[in-house]
């Protein structure tokens, strides 16, 4: 007879996962927010916009939350392809139009639009090339960024004898780039503070929602070490592991 716990565990790794959206982690896994908001920012820079693109997109889910400050030419792109069709869907009643395209680890492709074209590029947590931002901002744009710290929730990580996929991800990195592309930096700053899980199940598929974290994660290939987990879990009476964000905030002058 199947373990219950193990049996539970399963039943997480087989829950589907579309988008961006870990809604079925709600109650059971909490992070703390930076003591900016991403969203009240990128809502001030759409209003003054009237054209805009909100870079890696996902499903929609964030941005969709921002319709309200939309100008008359917004555009959203994605590259992975089940997402798409879920972007579409959410997106388009809404007035947003969405593209896919190509986008690499670290350094993103070239964007889909012509020079000087946008006056705002929003990114969330997606690979970008500061120089093709730089390129598609028209002068006096903005850009606004939020990232993962390449280093985010390395203890987690190690656990499962990962390493981080995007160890070079980092504040001072990432504001020299954009410097180098032309770009003047309006605001950096850094934060770290805490991801914290309720049950090894919220885990499970959370690791199966991003499989580029733990590659080949499985309950069966990591029985051991969710055990281990479990047995913190029950000492603790929480999973809790650092996890970091920056935010830069950038525009091209009105000169270039």
């Amino acid at each position: 007879m199947r373990d219950p716990l193990v049996a539970s565990w399963l039943q997480e790794e087989a829950t589907p996962f579309k988008g961006w959206d870990f809604s079925h982690l709600s109650g059971r896994w909490h992070e703390e927010h930076p003591p900016w908001s991403y969203e009240d920012l990128a809502r001030e820079a759409l209003q003054r916009a009237r054209s805009a693109v909100d870079l890696g997109t996902g499903g929609g889910e964030r941005l969709s939350g921002l319709a309200d400050a939309f100008p008359s030419d917004m555009f959203a792109t994605e590259a992975y392809e089940p997402n798409i069709p879920l972007a579409r869907e959410r997106l388009a009643p809404l007035g947003a139009t969405v593209v896919p395209y190509r986008s690499e680890d670290l350094v993103g492709g070239p964007l889909p639009f012509a020079d000087a074209s946008l006056d705002v590029v929003l990114d969330r947590h997606e690979s970008y090339d500061a120089r093709e931002v730089a390129r598609v901002l028209a002068p006096g744009g903005r850009f606004l960024t939020q990232q993962v710290d390449g280093e985010s929730l390395a203890e987690l990580l190690d656990l499962f004898r990962a390493v981080p996929a995007a160890p070079l991800v980092k504040l001072d990195r990432f504001v020299a780039d954009a410097t180098r592309a032309g770009l003047t930096i309006d605001r950096a700053e850094q934060w770290w503070g805490s991801s914290t899980f309720s049950d090894v199940g919220a885990l499970v598929y959370y690791l199966k929602a991003i499989p580029w974290s733990v590659s080949g994660f499985s309950v069966a290939t990591h029985e051991r070490v969710l055990r281990e987990l479990q047995a913190r879990l029950e000492r603790e009476g929480s999973l809790r592991f650092r996890a970091g964000r920056f935010l830069i905030v950038a525009r091209r002058d009105s000169s270039a």
